[in-house]
Protein backbone atom coordinates (compact mmCIF):
# COMPACT_ATOMS: atom_id res chain seq x y z
CA UNK A 1 0.00 0.00 0.00
CA UNK A 2 1.63 3.58 -0.53
CA UNK A 3 1.73 6.42 0.98
CA UNK A 4 -1.14 8.20 -0.66
CA UNK A 5 -3.16 5.25 -0.08
CA UNK A 6 -2.57 4.93 3.22
CA UNK A 7 -2.96 8.95 3.53
CA UNK A 8 -6.59 8.05 2.07
CA UNK A 9 -7.77 5.79 4.10
CA UNK A 10 -7.54 7.70 7.31
CA UNK A 11 -10.58 9.41 8.51
CA UNK A 12 -10.84 12.88 10.50
CA UNK A 13 -8.49 12.45 13.82
CA UNK A 14 -7.57 14.71 16.47
CA UNK A 15 -3.94 14.93 14.39
CA UNK A 16 -6.01 16.60 12.15
CA UNK A 17 -7.71 18.96 14.94
CA UNK A 18 -4.39 19.68 15.92
CA UNK A 19 -3.45 20.41 12.18
CA UNK A 20 -6.14 22.57 11.89
CA UNK A 21 -6.18 24.99 15.00
CA UNK A 22 -1.67 25.03 15.11
CA UNK A 23 -2.04 26.29 10.81
CA UNK A 24 -5.53 28.60 11.61
CA UNK A 25 -3.29 30.37 14.01
CA UNK A 26 -0.38 31.11 12.14
CA UNK A 27 -3.35 32.64 9.85
CA UNK A 28 -5.02 34.62 12.14
CA UNK A 29 -1.83 36.62 12.70
CA UNK A 30 -1.25 37.08 9.05
CA UNK A 31 -4.52 38.36 8.96
CA UNK A 32 -3.75 40.16 12.07
CA UNK A 33 -0.68 41.55 10.80
CA UNK A 34 -2.16 42.62 7.11
CA UNK A 35 -4.76 43.98 8.92
CA UNK A 36 -2.92 46.17 11.61
CA UNK A 37 -0.90 48.47 9.44
CA UNK A 38 -4.42 50.01 8.20
CA UNK A 39 -4.24 51.66 11.89
CA UNK A 40 -1.07 52.28 12.23
CA UNK A 41 -0.24 54.54 9.31
CA UNK A 42 -2.73 57.52 10.03
CA UNK A 43 -0.42 57.43 13.15
CA UNK A 44 2.76 57.58 11.64
CA UNK A 45 1.89 60.10 8.96
CA UNK A 46 0.61 62.62 11.80
CA UNK A 47 3.90 61.84 14.19
CA UNK A 48 7.14 61.46 11.52
CA UNK A 49 4.88 64.37 9.44
CA UNK A 50 5.00 61.83 6.32
CA UNK A 51 3.48 63.16 2.84
CA UNK A 52 0.82 60.90 0.96
CA UNK A 53 2.85 59.01 -1.00
CA UNK A 54 5.42 58.40 1.95
CA UNK A 55 2.91 56.63 3.49
CA UNK A 56 1.55 55.20 0.48
CA UNK A 57 5.27 53.46 0.21
CA UNK A 58 5.34 52.54 4.02
CA UNK A 59 1.83 50.82 2.98
CA UNK A 60 2.98 48.97 0.17
CA UNK A 61 6.49 47.67 1.85
CA UNK A 62 4.36 44.72 3.50
CA UNK A 63 2.77 43.72 0.39
CA UNK A 64 6.18 43.60 -1.31
CA UNK A 65 7.64 40.95 1.16
CA UNK A 66 3.81 39.15 0.63
CA UNK A 67 5.05 38.80 -3.01
CA UNK A 68 8.55 38.16 -2.13
CA UNK A 69 8.22 35.40 0.98
CA UNK A 70 5.28 33.33 -1.44
CA UNK A 71 8.12 33.12 -4.09
CA UNK A 72 10.64 31.94 -1.89
CA UNK A 73 8.18 30.01 -0.10
CA UNK A 74 7.53 27.82 -3.04
CA UNK A 75 11.10 27.18 -4.13
CA UNK A 76 12.19 26.37 -1.02
CA UNK A 77 8.90 24.46 0.02
CA UNK A 78 9.12 21.95 -3.03
CA UNK A 79 13.11 21.46 -2.66
CA UNK A 80 13.85 21.45 0.98
CA UNK A 81 10.30 20.43 2.75
CA UNK A 82 7.33 22.10 4.21
CA UNK A 83 7.93 22.17 7.57
CA UNK A 84 11.16 23.92 7.33
CA UNK A 85 9.64 26.76 5.59
CA UNK A 86 6.40 26.83 8.01
CA UNK A 87 9.04 27.69 10.98
CA UNK A 88 11.59 29.77 9.56
CA UNK A 89 8.45 31.84 7.69
CA UNK A 90 6.82 32.30 10.94
CA UNK A 91 10.51 32.74 12.61
CA UNK A 92 10.88 35.80 10.44
CA UNK A 93 7.38 37.36 10.66
CA UNK A 94 7.40 37.00 14.62
CA UNK A 95 11.02 39.30 14.30
CA UNK A 96 9.94 41.81 11.46
CA UNK A 97 6.94 42.96 13.93
CA UNK A 98 8.87 43.23 17.14
CA UNK A 99 11.56 45.13 15.38
CA UNK A 100 8.79 47.39 13.65
CA UNK A 101 7.23 48.20 17.07
CA UNK A 102 10.63 49.97 18.02
CA UNK A 103 12.13 51.74 15.21
CA UNK A 104 12.22 55.37 15.08
CA UNK A 105 12.82 55.72 11.49
CA UNK A 106 10.83 55.77 8.50
CA UNK A 107 13.32 53.90 6.71
CA UNK A 108 14.23 51.34 9.38
CA UNK A 109 10.35 50.96 9.79
CA UNK A 110 9.69 50.17 5.54
CA UNK A 111 12.66 47.93 5.72
CA UNK A 112 10.93 45.96 8.96
CA UNK A 113 7.30 45.77 7.29
CA UNK A 114 9.15 44.29 4.35
CA UNK A 115 10.92 41.53 6.45
CA UNK A 116 7.64 40.60 8.35
CA UNK A 117 6.00 40.75 5.12
CA UNK A 118 8.43 38.24 3.69
CA UNK A 119 7.71 36.01 6.67
CA UNK A 120 3.83 36.56 6.98
CA UNK A 121 4.05 35.91 2.67
CA UNK A 122 5.71 32.88 3.49
CA UNK A 123 3.95 31.35 5.92
CA UNK A 124 0.40 32.42 4.36
CA UNK A 125 1.62 30.13 1.05
CA UNK A 126 3.45 27.22 2.44
CA UNK A 127 0.63 26.40 5.16
CA UNK A 128 -2.51 25.22 2.93
CA UNK A 129 0.12 22.82 0.37
CA UNK A 130 1.82 21.76 3.28
CA UNK A 131 -1.49 20.69 5.49
CA UNK A 132 -3.76 19.33 2.84
CA UNK A 133 -1.28 16.50 1.99
CA UNK A 134 -2.19 15.35 5.87
CA UNK A 135 -5.55 15.10 4.74
CA UNK A 136 -7.63 12.51 2.27
CA UNK A 137 -9.58 13.85 -0.86
CA UNK A 138 -12.91 13.09 0.77
CA UNK A 139 -12.76 16.10 3.24
CA UNK A 140 -9.87 18.24 2.17
CA UNK A 141 -12.03 20.73 0.77
CA UNK A 142 -13.69 21.33 3.73
CA UNK A 143 -10.40 21.29 6.03
CA UNK A 144 -8.24 23.62 4.32
CA UNK A 145 -11.34 26.41 3.40
CA UNK A 146 -12.06 25.92 7.76
CA UNK A 147 -8.27 26.13 8.15
CA UNK A 148 -8.45 29.82 6.36
CA UNK A 149 -11.27 31.02 8.37
CA UNK A 150 -8.93 31.63 11.03
CA UNK A 151 -7.89 34.83 9.00
CA UNK A 152 -10.85 36.49 10.41
CA UNK A 153 -9.79 36.39 13.98
CA UNK A 154 -6.79 38.04 13.03
CA UNK A 155 -9.19 40.99 11.28
CA UNK A 156 -11.02 41.04 14.23
CA UNK A 157 -8.30 41.71 16.85
CA UNK A 158 -6.99 44.53 14.72
CA UNK A 159 -9.81 46.16 14.33
CA UNK A 160 -10.32 45.98 18.23
CA UNK A 161 -6.83 47.25 18.89
CA UNK A 162 -6.64 49.72 16.18
CA UNK A 163 -10.00 51.28 18.13
CA UNK A 164 -9.40 50.79 21.44
CA UNK A 165 -5.30 50.53 21.95
CA UNK A 166 -3.42 52.57 19.29
CA UNK A 167 -6.00 56.09 19.57
CA UNK A 168 -5.96 55.88 23.51
CA UNK A 169 -2.15 55.17 24.64
CA UNK A 170 0.83 56.81 24.18
CA UNK A 171 3.18 54.81 21.35
CA UNK A 172 -0.23 52.17 21.39
CA UNK A 173 1.09 51.71 17.71
CA UNK A 174 3.92 50.40 18.76
CA UNK A 175 1.79 47.82 21.53
CA UNK A 176 0.06 47.12 18.95
CA UNK A 177 2.37 45.39 16.15
CA UNK A 178 4.61 43.85 19.70
CA UNK A 179 1.38 42.37 20.29
CA UNK A 180 0.85 40.65 16.36
CA UNK A 181 4.19 39.43 16.98
CA UNK A 182 5.10 38.32 20.60
CA UNK A 183 2.63 35.54 20.65
CA UNK A 184 3.98 34.19 17.52
CA UNK A 185 6.88 32.93 19.48
CA UNK A 186 4.36 30.54 21.27
CA UNK A 187 2.89 29.20 17.89
CA UNK A 188 6.73 28.62 17.24
CA UNK A 189 7.29 26.32 20.19
CA UNK A 190 3.27 24.89 19.82
CA UNK A 191 4.69 23.99 16.10
CA UNK A 192 7.70 22.64 17.06
CA UNK A 193 6.46 18.71 17.13
CA UNK A 194 4.54 18.90 13.65
CA UNK A 195 6.09 16.57 11.45
CA UNK A 196 6.98 16.84 7.67
CA UNK A 197 5.09 16.12 4.61
CA UNK A 198 4.70 11.99 4.47
CA UNK A 199 4.18 12.92 0.80
CA UNK A 200 6.69 15.01 0.19
CA UNK A 201 9.03 12.54 2.35
CA UNK A 202 7.81 9.88 0.35
CA UNK A 203 8.47 11.80 -3.13
CA UNK A 204 12.12 12.58 -2.46
CA UNK A 205 12.88 9.07 -1.31
CA UNK A 206 12.26 9.11 2.14
CA UNK A 207 9.54 6.63 2.49
CA UNK A 208 10.93 5.14 5.78
CA UNK A 209 10.42 8.09 7.36
CA UNK A 210 7.06 8.65 5.56
CA UNK A 211 6.13 5.31 6.91
CA UNK A 212 6.84 6.35 10.73
CA UNK A 213 4.68 9.47 10.23
CA UNK A 214 1.32 7.84 8.77
CA UNK A 215 1.77 4.95 11.18
CA UNK A 216 1.48 6.98 13.93
CA UNK A 217 -1.30 8.58 12.38
CA UNK A 218 -3.07 5.45 12.02
CA UNK A 219 -2.46 3.77 15.20
CA UNK A 220 -4.00 7.22 16.80
CA UNK A 221 -7.18 6.54 13.84
CA UNK A 222 -7.54 2.70 15.52
CA UNK A 223 -6.19 1.39 12.75
CA UNK A 224 -3.53 -1.25 12.02
CA UNK A 225 -0.21 0.28 10.14
CA UNK A 226 -0.27 -0.40 7.01
CA UNK A 227 3.02 -1.68 5.17
CA UNK A 228 4.42 0.90 2.65
CA UNK A 229 7.37 -0.27 0.03
CA UNK A 230 10.20 2.31 -1.20
CA UNK A 231 8.53 4.47 -3.71
CA UNK A 232 10.02 3.77 -7.52
CA UNK A 233 8.74 7.49 -8.22
CA UNK A 234 10.92 9.86 -6.27
CA UNK A 235 12.77 12.72 -7.98
CA UNK A 236 16.35 12.51 -7.66
CA UNK A 237 16.28 16.41 -9.33
CA UNK A 238 13.22 18.75 -8.47
CA UNK A 239 11.05 19.48 -11.79
CA UNK A 240 11.64 22.66 -13.19
CA UNK A 241 9.15 25.24 -12.44
CA UNK A 242 9.11 25.74 -16.09
CA UNK A 243 6.61 22.34 -15.74
CA UNK A 244 3.42 24.54 -14.75
CA UNK A 245 3.18 25.76 -18.19
CA UNK A 246 3.63 22.51 -19.74
CA UNK A 247 1.31 20.16 -20.57
CA UNK A 248 -0.76 19.30 -18.69
CA UNK A 249 -0.41 21.64 -16.16
CA UNK A 250 -0.48 24.84 -18.36
CA UNK A 251 -4.17 25.13 -18.01
CA UNK A 252 -5.23 24.51 -14.54
CA UNK A 253 -1.74 26.94 -14.10
CA UNK A 254 -2.85 30.06 -15.99
CA UNK A 255 -6.46 29.71 -14.75
CA UNK A 256 -5.35 29.55 -10.89
CA UNK A 257 -3.38 33.36 -11.67
CA UNK A 258 -6.48 34.68 -13.29
CA UNK A 259 -8.60 33.33 -10.58
CA UNK A 260 -6.02 34.71 -7.46
CA UNK A 261 -5.48 37.92 -9.46
CA UNK A 262 -9.03 38.99 -10.24
CA UNK A 263 -9.93 38.18 -6.55
CA UNK A 264 -7.23 39.61 -5.02
CA UNK A 265 -7.32 42.94 -7.26
CA UNK A 266 -11.25 43.33 -6.18
CA UNK A 267 -10.40 42.18 -2.38
CA UNK A 268 -8.30 45.47 -1.58
CA UNK A 269 -10.09 47.96 -4.45
CA UNK A 270 -13.16 47.13 -2.50
CA UNK A 271 -11.68 47.13 1.24
CA UNK A 272 -9.47 50.08 0.53
CA UNK A 273 -11.58 52.32 -1.19
CA UNK A 274 -15.19 52.24 0.01
CA UNK A 275 -14.52 54.20 3.27
CA UNK A 276 -13.26 57.10 1.35
CA UNK A 277 -15.79 56.96 -1.07
CA UNK A 278 -18.81 56.48 1.21
CA UNK A 279 -17.64 59.48 2.91
CA UNK A 280 -17.78 61.69 -0.68
CA UNK A 281 -21.35 60.56 -0.53
CA UNK A 282 -21.86 61.92 3.56
CA UNK A 283 -21.78 58.46 4.71
CA UNK A 284 -19.68 58.43 7.67
CA UNK A 285 -20.46 54.82 9.17
CA UNK A 286 -17.74 53.11 7.24
CA UNK A 287 -15.18 55.12 9.51
CA UNK A 288 -16.67 53.77 12.01
CA UNK A 289 -16.16 50.91 15.01
CA UNK A 290 -19.20 49.03 14.41
CA UNK A 291 -18.64 49.03 10.99
CA UNK A 292 -15.32 47.70 10.88
CA UNK A 293 -16.20 44.84 13.61
CA UNK A 294 -19.52 43.82 11.59
CA UNK A 295 -17.08 43.49 8.70
CA UNK A 296 -14.33 41.39 10.35
CA UNK A 297 -16.90 39.33 11.82
CA UNK A 298 -18.47 38.69 8.87
CA UNK A 299 -15.32 36.97 7.45
CA UNK A 300 -15.93 34.01 9.69
CA UNK A 301 -19.23 32.83 8.50
CA UNK A 302 -18.04 33.68 4.80
CA UNK A 303 -15.36 31.13 5.40
CA UNK A 304 -17.31 28.24 7.04
CA UNK A 305 -19.76 28.47 3.56
CA UNK A 306 -16.92 28.17 1.88
CA UNK A 307 -15.71 25.06 3.67
CA UNK A 308 -19.10 23.67 3.66
CA UNK A 309 -19.82 24.65 -0.16
CA UNK A 310 -16.39 23.07 -1.71
CA UNK A 311 -17.98 19.42 -0.87
CA UNK A 312 -21.01 19.92 -1.71
CA UNK A 313 -20.77 22.47 -5.09
CA UNK A 314 -17.71 21.18 -5.87
CA UNK A 315 -14.29 23.75 -5.82
CA UNK A 316 -15.36 25.15 -9.08
CA UNK A 317 -18.71 26.09 -8.14
CA UNK A 318 -17.90 27.54 -4.83
CA UNK A 319 -15.02 29.76 -6.10
CA UNK A 320 -17.19 31.01 -9.33
CA UNK A 321 -20.58 31.50 -7.29
CA UNK A 322 -19.23 33.86 -3.74
CA UNK A 323 -17.15 35.78 -7.33
CA UNK A 324 -20.50 36.03 -8.75
CA UNK A 325 -22.37 37.31 -5.26
CA UNK A 326 -19.37 39.90 -3.96
CA UNK A 327 -19.84 41.26 -7.26
CA UNK A 328 -23.75 41.81 -7.13
CA UNK A 329 -22.93 43.18 -3.05
CA UNK A 330 -20.73 45.55 -4.48
CA UNK A 331 -23.18 46.81 -7.27
CA UNK A 332 -26.17 46.92 -4.65
CA UNK A 333 -23.71 49.20 -2.13
CA UNK A 334 -22.97 51.47 -4.89
CA UNK A 335 -27.35 52.31 -4.93
CA UNK A 336 -27.39 52.30 -1.22
CA UNK A 337 -28.51 55.41 -0.11
CA UNK A 338 -29.18 55.01 3.20
CA UNK A 339 -26.64 53.68 6.17
CA UNK A 340 -27.94 50.68 6.96
CA UNK A 341 -28.09 49.70 3.98
CA UNK A 342 -24.24 50.14 3.81
CA UNK A 343 -23.87 48.61 6.55
CA UNK A 344 -25.78 44.93 5.34
CA UNK A 345 -24.13 46.03 1.88
CA UNK A 346 -20.75 45.44 3.41
CA UNK A 347 -21.36 42.69 5.59
CA UNK A 348 -22.75 40.75 2.80
CA UNK A 349 -19.89 42.21 0.61
CA UNK A 350 -17.37 40.80 3.53
CA UNK A 351 -19.16 37.17 3.80
CA UNK A 352 -18.68 36.66 0.06
CA UNK A 353 -15.21 37.72 -0.35
CA UNK A 354 -13.45 36.08 2.21
CA UNK A 355 -15.29 33.36 0.97
CA UNK A 356 -14.21 32.99 -2.00
CA UNK A 357 -10.34 33.00 -0.32
CA UNK A 358 -11.28 29.81 1.45
CA UNK A 359 -12.65 28.21 -2.19
CA UNK A 360 -9.32 28.93 -3.72
CA UNK A 361 -7.11 28.40 -0.42
CA UNK A 362 -9.07 24.37 -0.95
CA UNK A 363 -8.66 25.09 -4.69
CA UNK A 364 -5.08 25.77 -5.48
CA UNK A 365 -2.93 23.09 -3.70
CA UNK A 366 -5.51 20.37 -5.58
CA UNK A 367 -4.59 21.84 -9.58
CA UNK A 368 -0.66 20.78 -8.69
CA UNK A 369 1.43 17.93 -7.93
CA UNK A 370 3.38 17.17 -4.82
CA UNK A 371 6.62 17.98 -6.99
CA UNK A 372 5.48 21.34 -8.00
CA UNK A 373 2.55 21.80 -5.22
CA UNK A 374 4.48 24.68 -2.63
CA UNK A 375 5.61 26.40 -5.97
CA UNK A 376 2.48 26.38 -7.88
CA UNK A 377 0.65 27.71 -5.02
CA UNK A 378 3.57 30.15 -4.07
CA UNK A 379 3.60 31.71 -7.96
CA UNK A 380 0.06 32.21 -7.89
CA UNK A 381 -0.29 33.72 -4.44
CA UNK A 382 3.03 36.41 -5.38
CA UNK A 383 0.98 37.38 -8.70
CA UNK A 384 -2.12 37.70 -6.21
CA UNK A 385 0.04 40.44 -4.76
CA UNK A 386 0.46 42.26 -8.22
CA UNK A 387 -3.25 42.76 -7.96
CA UNK A 388 -3.39 43.95 -4.22
CA UNK A 389 -0.38 46.41 -4.99
CA UNK A 390 -2.24 47.76 -8.24
CA UNK A 391 -5.72 48.09 -7.10
CA UNK A 392 -5.77 51.04 -5.02
CA UNK A 393 -3.82 52.69 -7.36
CA UNK A 394 -5.87 51.88 -10.54
CA UNK A 395 -8.74 53.26 -8.56
CA UNK A 396 -7.25 56.60 -7.24
CA UNK A 397 -6.90 57.16 -11.01
CA UNK A 398 -9.86 56.00 -12.41
CA UNK A 399 -12.42 57.12 -9.85
CA UNK A 400 -12.02 61.07 -10.71
CA UNK A 401 -13.31 59.82 -13.98
CA UNK A 402 -15.40 57.58 -14.02
CA UNK A 403 -16.86 58.28 -10.89
CA UNK A 404 -18.80 55.86 -7.82
CA UNK A 405 -20.17 53.63 -10.63
CA UNK A 406 -16.69 53.39 -12.82
CA UNK A 407 -15.31 51.99 -9.72
CA UNK A 408 -17.86 49.37 -8.51
CA UNK A 409 -18.55 48.69 -12.30
CA UNK A 410 -14.90 47.83 -12.91
CA UNK A 411 -14.40 45.44 -10.29
CA UNK A 412 -17.17 43.53 -11.16
CA UNK A 413 -16.33 43.29 -14.45
CA UNK A 414 -12.73 41.80 -13.42
CA UNK A 415 -14.90 39.65 -10.13
CA UNK A 416 -16.92 38.45 -13.43
CA UNK A 417 -14.07 37.63 -15.53
CA UNK A 418 -12.50 35.50 -13.02
CA UNK A 419 -15.29 33.53 -11.93
CA UNK A 420 -16.30 32.49 -15.68
CA UNK A 421 -12.53 31.45 -16.46
CA UNK A 422 -12.70 29.25 -13.40
CA UNK A 423 -16.22 27.88 -14.59
CA UNK A 424 -14.48 27.30 -18.08
CA UNK A 425 -10.94 26.27 -17.47
CA UNK A 426 -10.74 24.68 -13.53
CA UNK A 427 -10.37 20.87 -13.79
CA UNK A 428 -12.65 19.64 -11.09
CA UNK A 429 -10.46 18.40 -7.96
CA UNK A 430 -12.92 17.34 -5.17
CA UNK A 431 -12.56 13.63 -3.95
CA UNK A 432 -9.51 13.37 -6.24
CA UNK A 433 -6.16 12.30 -4.37
CA UNK A 434 -3.71 14.64 -4.77
CA UNK A 435 -1.31 13.35 -7.27
CA UNK A 436 -3.77 11.69 -9.36
CA UNK A 437 -4.09 13.45 -12.87
CA UNK A 438 -6.14 16.25 -13.77
CA UNK A 439 -9.68 15.50 -15.45
CA UNK A 440 -10.69 17.92 -17.78
CA UNK A 441 -13.14 20.69 -16.97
Amino acid sequence: MSINARIERLPFTHFHRKLLLLGGLGYTFDGLDSAIVAFVLPVLKADWHLSGPGVGFLGSATYLGYGLGALLSGSIGDRFGRRRVMMSALLLYAIGSLLSAITASYTAFFICRVIAGTGAGAEATIIAPYLSEFVAARYRGAFTAALTGFYSFGYLIAAILGYELIPTQTDGWRWALALTGLPILMLLWWRHALPESPRWLDRRGRTREACAIVGGIERMAGLEPGLSLPSTQHLQTLHPASDLLRKPLRRSTLMSWVMWLTITFSFYAFFTWIPTLMIERGMTITRSFGYSISIAAAQLPGYLCAALCTERLGRRGTVAGFMLLGGLSAIVMAASQTSGEVLLCGIALSFFMNGTFGGIYAYTPELFPTDLRARGMGIASAIARLGAIASPVMIGWIYPHAGFPGVFGLTTVILLTGALTVLLFGPRTENRPLDAEIASP
